[in-house]
């Protein structure tokens, strides 16, 4: 009986592996990507459970596989932005896992104020070293604004540049930094605009080692939530960190910044921002890089802001992203011998394909990066965005 069973187990597994490889096959020659071809976006497989497990988890198994070595592409970034730019992601049905994200977004706050210092132990807090070799020199963990720079240096100084800018900073402004990291920007505009800057994050490790770069300056970077703001300010700023706070909270997070920006005072919201509505995050990113993210939509942050600000300019700078995305792997491919001791050893790959995938979904302008102004009245006479 024993064995009848295991031969059954076995003919089933062959049956299903044949209908899963012939699923993955047909949907990637929609995209004109051939399973083992000759061309650097052509996937290799180097173990045929792949298609099992692409069939049953979608995203979450494509990843999850590439971290095991199941399979290996030469270029990752043009493999995801050949399945974007295909529709091939939105043709293709929801996974299990999937379908188990959207119904635990339903039915409970995955960002609540418990669960929110989540991304900030297993992503910020990985490690300085890594982020001291991958970032800029100013440790910008956001989108750089590629316009005029050559270097993603003088990208991200743009970037800073722009932000205080478009608020108007002046030097005897006081202004809050929502999701501060290592206190780049704070530094920026203390330093070039003589501004004082309260910052806050959810990162021990960015808390220590931003406060050290900031020494000396009218800089105060915080261990905090945003939802504990208790004070009001000229001007607030949030670059990159909405991506954490959840459909369940936005309202929440836009009361909290009505309530601590004055009444003639500008919020500028830096954030990835996607052209559909969805109510969860990708089910490998959530897992493995940034757990409880997602990435909204305009009609869910325009619902948000409903009665609380005024919408004065929205800047799309997304394609931005993809370049941004491309100098950090180099940065972290570069340099990785010198940290590689330090990480687990599926580290790499992990990285790897979490910044080239991204990369390749910017380049298909399926996600956007947007930089939001905000006033609470409105600015009277009109608002004009700075060149």
């Amino acid at each position: 009986m024993g064995t009848a069973t295991s031969s059954g187990a076995a003919i089933r597994h062959t049956q299903s592996s044949g209908i899963a490889r012939r699923f993955v096959e047909s949907k990637l020659a929609s995209a004109d990507i051939t399973i083992n071809g000759g061309r650097p976006f052509d996937p290799w497989v180097l173990d045929d459970r792949f298609y099992d497990r692409v069939f049953w988890q979608g995203t979450l198994g494509l990843g999850e596989a590439y971290v095991e070595g199941w399979w290996e592409c030469e270029a990752l970034d043009q493999f995801f932005h050949r399945i974007l730019s295909s529709g091939l992601a939105k043709a293709t049905q929801w996974s299990f896992a999937e379908l188990a994200n959207i119904l635990q977004a339903r039915f409970f706050n995955l960002q609540n104020l418990s669960r929110a210092w989540q991304v900030g132990e297993q992503h910020y807090d990985v490690g300085n070293d890594l982020y001291r070799r991958m970032l800029d020199s100013r440790l910008v963990y956001t989108c750089a604004y590629w316009q005029n720079a050559r270097t993603l240096d003088e990208a991200q100084e743009a970037k800073l540049d722009l932000v205080c800018r478009k608020i108007g900073l002046r030097a005897s402004d006081h202004i809050l930094d929502i999701g501060c990291g290592w206190g780049s920007f704070a530094k920026y505009a203390a330093e070039n605009y003589g501004a004082a800057v309260d910052g806050i994050t959810i990162s021990k490790k960015q808390i220590a080692l931003g406060n050290t770069l900031c020494r000396g300056l009218p800089v105060d970077l915080k261990l905090m939530d945003y939802r504990m703001l208790n004070q009001t300010y000229d001007h607030i700023v949030s670059l990159g960190m909405f991506e954490h706070v959840g459909e369940k909270n936005y309202r929440t997070y836009f009361e909290t910044a009505a309530r601590s920006l004055k009444d003639d005072g500008l919020f500028l919201l830096h954030t990835m921002g996607s052209g559909e509505t969805f109510h969860t995050g990708d089910p490998w990113l959530m897992k493995h890089i940034f757990p409880n993210g997602m990435v909204p939509s305009i009609n869910q942050i325009g619902k948000a802001i409903e009665g609380l600000f005024v919408i004065e300019d929205l800047h799309n700078f997304g394609a931005d992203y993809d370049r941004t995305l491309m100098q950090w792997f180099r940065n972290f491919d570069r340099t990785w011998s010198e940290i590689e001791a330090n990480y687990p050893e599926d580290f790499y790959r992990k990285w790897k394909y979490y910044l080239l995938s991204l990369a390749g979904v910017f380049r298909a302008r399926h996600v956007h990066l947007w930089q939001i102004v905000l006033s609470k009245r409105g600015v009277r006479g009109g608002y004009t965005r700075p060149e």
